[in-house]
């Protein structure tokens, strides 16, 4: 296996990259639609998949408005697996012509299931329930932890920032609060009078979801389209999410409808909600296990991701 980067998106670097490693078949991943390089891959008979595909209607206002370079470069596309038949509509109204809802690669992901064990251990020798602020962004941390009544009893607070570069900042941000933390990385446990906890580590958010009782997904309290609430549900852990899940508006359609999910209208609202689920160990097995059974069903896309591959290479060259 070679692994290279991807040049950025200029017409000279994209042709030498393409003369240099003379590939057969491209895949793009949801939304990353470059322009150059689908024209220069249609001028050289190349395939290009556009995988995963999502186009939310925020997205959707943004490609429109530069409709000169996004309807050519999604018109070149030989195929496009949308996750949803929404994302299909909007992506074929943007100029894509060979279109399949081929849903959520997310939900085919397969858990670590050391780490998952690893994660239920820790929960156990912990024996205090475990509230788990997964992948949160800026300004995120502080109006949850505010949200917060001052006495939660044994809750410990596991935070678990999106990414690594605010991992300093966000553990700061507790002390100043009143929450001093333990660090993951250097080893530490939390103390019985620990309120939180920093997940300060990489590649280990099964052992997190596993050490969880309810968790809140970040990046939903601000603007940013939320993060993956997937893995929760494979957790079978109860989800909590804020107003803000436009990036993954079909799965969060599915979680609330199957209710393995409540949405709230903000930080205030998500932490109440969280506090009930926390209170209700029932409510708890019945939201995990529809989270589950959710992902169990709609398992099936990667199967579908690779036929798509085979026929493209399989057929005769464009161009």
């Amino acid at each position: 296996m070679r692994i290279a980067w991807l040049p950025y998106d200029y017409p000279g670097a994209v042709r030498r990259f393409l003369e240099h490693y003379r590939p057969r078949l491209g895949v793009l991943m949801e939304t990353e639609i470059w322009p150059n390089l689908l024209a220069a891959c249609a001028g050289d008979g190349v395939p290009v998949l556009l995988a995963n595909a999502r186009m939310s209607e925020k997205s959707a206002r943004g490609y429109e408005s530069w409709g000169g370079l996004a309807r050519p470069a999604l018109a070149s596309l030989a195929a496009v697996c949308a996750q949803s038949e929404a994302d299909a509509v909007r992506l074929r109204s943007l100029g894509a012509r060979r279109v399949e809802v081929a849903g959520n690669l997310k939900f085919d992901s397969a858990p670590d299931e050391a780490k998952r064990a690893a994660g239920r251990a820790w929960r156990e020798r912990l024996g205090r329930p475990v509230l788990l602020l997964a992948s949160t962004r800026e300004g995120e941390e502080k109006m949850l932890l505010d949200a917060l009544p001052v006495q939660v009893g044994e809750l410990l607070v596991l935070i678990v920032p999106r990414h690594p570069r605010r991992f300093d900042g966000v553990a700061s941000l507790s002390v100043q609060d009143g929450f001093p933390v333990a660090r993951r990385s250097r080893g530490e446990a939390p103390k019985p009078e620990d309120r939180a906890y920093l997940g300060d580590t990489m590649g280990e958010m099964d052992f997190y979801y596993a050490a969880a009782d309810v968790a809140v997904i970040g990046g939903s309290f601000v603007p940013r389209g939320g993060q993956n609430l997937i893995e929760a549900c494979a957790a079978g852990v109860p989800v909590v999410l804020g107003p803000s899940m436009f990036n993954f508006a079909e799965a969060t359609r599915l979680a609330l409808e199957a209710g393995a999910a409540v949405q709230a209208a903000d930080a205030p609202g998500a932490i109440r909600e969280a506090l009930r689920l926390l209170s209700s160990l029932e409510e708890r097995k019945k939201m995990g296990l529809a989270g589950l059974q959710l992902c169990q069903a709609h398992r099936g896309a990667t199967q579908k991701h690779l036929d798509i591959c085979v026929k493209l290479l399989t057929a005769p060259a464009l161009g």
